[in-house]
């Protein structure tokens, strides 16, 4: 027993001599510092200790990104064609933790912009953002630039708001589950009335929440509706792209008009309070959705009294042709019958040139529209403005 007690206490003070620093043999050299990183180390993501997106006082915009392996990162935005040069973007610089900034060379106008990171090559939303806007695959973050310039598209807590909503639908049509936001002007939820209905299309890299994430239909709508500027309505924003397949046309497209006509608006009228007549029905789009509502709302007076058209045209006299060979009877009556048809498109739009042969052809039917050609190009700058010039003059 005295034999195993010495032993143990050997032991023990062996052991206590090799957990100190020391010369002896079998002391451990000590662990390197860890290397700070802006990465932190918390088990559970939170917000970091900086802005990824800073507004300045003199309206430039600084970007923050935490990335400490990679080896370049530059931030984009298509919004911010003027400031961030297209396709490269704003190269960023990394400090000694891996935090890259940069900061716009010049200030950003009072808007909503949708922006990414590309980091080594791939694009990435903000991290640290709250705000993003689904596209037609993947997603973008946003940031607003206050200011009074911006602010008939902005949140407005002294005026009544209405309700988006997200509704999945099946459409026998396509075989399968469809989604639309749907909007309902305030009052909705507590009155019994029935309201008249916008359509209101994407783009062809957007998708149905696109309207509202990052178009801010709801609060232009808000906003115009407490001034007395609009009629209240509902707005129902499809989702505009459906299942790929050999052949198809995403600007024609016969899969979206046969969901669109035949699922999507006896679906509106049997689960909204809707005005179910062509003088409450109103149809509009960008860009591939102004091609939807040429093709699928001009074109069908019987549906849609009101039809807005922004950022889109037929091309060539061969568009044209093959268009009026198909829809000539339907264009004469809208012609007599169309109460609005409202074109717009940007001076610097890569489809202006498309704008001329379509006016050409909407006089030819005799249909008398609103024309309104705006400074820009294809960007959500121009739609929110175009949107909150068209939305005051329907339903009148």
């Amino acid at each position: 027993m005295m034999k195993n007690t010495a032993t143990v206490k050997y032991f023990l003070i062996t052991l206590a001599l090799m957990l100190q620093p020391g010369p002896w043999a079998g002391a451990q050299a000590p662990a390197p510092a860890a290397r700070a990183t802006c990465a932190g180390s918390g088990f559970l993501p939170g917000p970091a200790n900086y802005k990824s997106v800073e507004a300045l006082p003199d309206h430039r915009v600084t970007f923050r990104l935490c990335a400490p392996n990679a080896a370049w990162v530059t931030v984009t935005s298509s919004d911010l064609a003027e400031v961030i040069p297209f396709g490269g973007g704003l190269p960023m610089t990394r400090d000694g933790q891996g935090l890259w900034s940069v900061t716009t060379p010049v200030p950003v106008a009072p808007d909503t912009y949708r922006f990414s990171f590309n980091v080594d090559g791939v694009p990435v939303p903000d991290p640290q953002g709250t705000t993003f806007s689904l596209t037609r695959v993947g997603q973008f973050s946003t940031f607003e630039m206050p200011g009074a310039e911006g602010a008939y598209q902005t949140y407005d807590q002294a005026v009544p708001h209405g309700i988006v909503s997200v509704i999945d639908y099946w459409s026998a049509a396509l075989g399968g589950m469809r989604r639309a936001h749907v909007y309902t002007p305030p009052g909705y939820m507590r009155d019994s009335a029935h309201y008249p209905v916008l359509y209101l299309v994407h783009g062809a890299g957007d998708s149905d929440d696109s309207w509202i994430s990052v178009g801010h239909a709801h609060y232009i709508l808000d906003n115009l509706i407490a001034a007395g500027k609009a009629k209240p309505m509902i707005v129902v924003m499809p989702f505009g792209h459906t299942p790929e397949r050999p052949g198809a046309n995403i600007l024609a497209n016969p899969d979206f008009a046969q969901d669109f006509l035949k699922v999507l608006i006896p679906y509106v009228d049997e689960h909204f309070r809707t005005i179910g007549k062509p003088s409450a029905r109103a149809m509009a789009g960008l860009s591939m959705g102004g091609a939807h509502t040429l093709q699928y709302g001009l074109t069908h007076s019987e549906l849609f009294s009101y039809v807005g058209i922004f950022s889109m045209g037929l091309m060539n006299a061969e568009q044209i042709a093959s268009y009026e060979a198909v829809n000539a009877q339907a264009l004469s009556q809208s012609g007599k019958s169309m109460k609005l048809v409202y074109y717009a498109v940007g001076n610097k739009d890569f489809l202006y040139a498309s704008v001329a042969p379509t006016r050409a052809m909407m006089d030819k039917y005799g249909i008398k529209y609103v024309y309104h050609e705006s400074d820009g190009g294809h960007t959500w700058i121009n739609w929110r403005r175009y949107f909150a010039d068209f939305a005051p003059r329907l339903f009148r």
